[in-house]
């Protein structure tokens, strides 16, 4: 599979476990792996807000990272599919554990409660991505989860629109494009059409 590294993520998907998805995404050139390195995926963990504090990612990071993206992949695809699920390999993940909730105090008075991870492995630091993934195959509307209906496109995203009919992954990308092709083919109708 031919991997090309891109600096940019793109959280078009309404869902963390989505946008985890997406970042692997079909081009001219084939696939796009936006993950090349440890550090890849750390900055994409605090892009969507589940970094660790800490700096450096540890080591192993990358791999564990792309083993979890396409064991949920498989498993949205299985899911809006109606199919077996095959749960392993999120279980695995979703194993790691050790976390737990945590009070403070805020402002002198009111309280505020948080879930802390620990973070010593790559597998701890997947963790929080996991565990959302967990919820949206169990609370997520797979009605509502959808793969954009261009064919040139591989991007999933959860329809959270008023009305439901969400078709593309972004009207700045696919949308705009598929408008551009219809008017085209309309234009080139209509000429056709004319000169008969």
């Amino acid at each position: 599979m031919n991997m090309t590294q891109a600096p940019d993520f793109r959280e078009l998907g309404d869902h963390v476990a989505l946008d985890m998805i997406n970042t692997v995404e079909q081009s001219a050139a084939g696939p796009l792996d936006r993950w090349q390195s440890d550090s890849d995926v750390n900055a994409w963990l605090a892009s969507v807000g589940m970094a660790p504090d800490q700096k450096a990612a540890p080591t192993g990071l990358l791999d564990g990272a792309r083993k979890l993206r396409e064991a949920v992949r498989l498993l949205v695809s299985q899911r809006k599919a109606g199919a077996p699920l095959e749960l392993s390999a999120l279980n695995r993940a979703l194993a790691a554990g050790g976390s737990h909730l945590e009070l403070a105090v805020q402002d002198g008075s009111s309280l505020s409660l948080a879930r802390r991870y620990p973070s010593r492995t790559a597998a701890e630091w997947l963790l929080p991505v996991a565990e959302a993934a967990a919820d949206l195959l169990v609370h997520g509307d797979f009605d509502l989860v959808r793969k954009c209906e261009s064919d040139a496109c591989s991007l999933w995203f959860y329809d959270r629109t008023r009305s439901h009919k969400r078709r593309w992954c972004s009207m700045a990308l696919c949308g705009n494009r598929h408008k551009v092709a219809a008017f085209r083919k309309r234009e080139s109708d209509d000429a056709a059409t004319r000169t008969r």
